[in-house]
């Protein structure tokens, strides 16, 4: 997937935190962008069918959104465990958004045997 992969865990994230629509500002927030860089991503995510973007209401994820955004999820679940477990870090959830969407399944799969616990365990 391309660069609009963190925005599309974040839209996803966020909609699980607080339900949907997510606004433009949560998500620039969370990914320490500007609410301009998060319109225009959200414009993109739109126009390849991943998310609904309402101007002032926030995006919306489609169902093709979801599924893809769930699988990125699995992944920056993995990096998230990583980097807390291993890393000793505990505030880069950016980075691990940012690393999650880089990672093939198999990857992410092989990380997650690497760690010391099952990091889908309880999420």
């Amino acid at each position: 997937m391309n660069g609009d992969a963190p925005y599309l865990l974040a839209v996803y994230i966020l909609s699980e935190q607080h339900g949907p629509p997510v606004g433009t500002s949560a998500v620039a927030e969370l990914l320490d962008r500007s609410p301009s860089t998060v319109t225009e991503q959200f414009k993109h995510l739109d126009r390849d069918g991943l998310v609904h973007h309402e101007p002032y209401a926030g995006a919306t994820l489609t169902e093709e959104g979801r599924e893809r955004a769930a699988a990125l999820h699995e992944a920056y679940v993995t990096v998230s465990w990583f980097y807390r477990s291993v890393l000793d870090l505990d505030s880069r959830e950016a980075d691990a958004m940012e690393v999650a969407s880089l990672l093939s399944p198999d990857v992410a799969d092989r990380l997650a045997t690497m760690l010391p616990y099952d990091p889908t365990e309880g999420s």
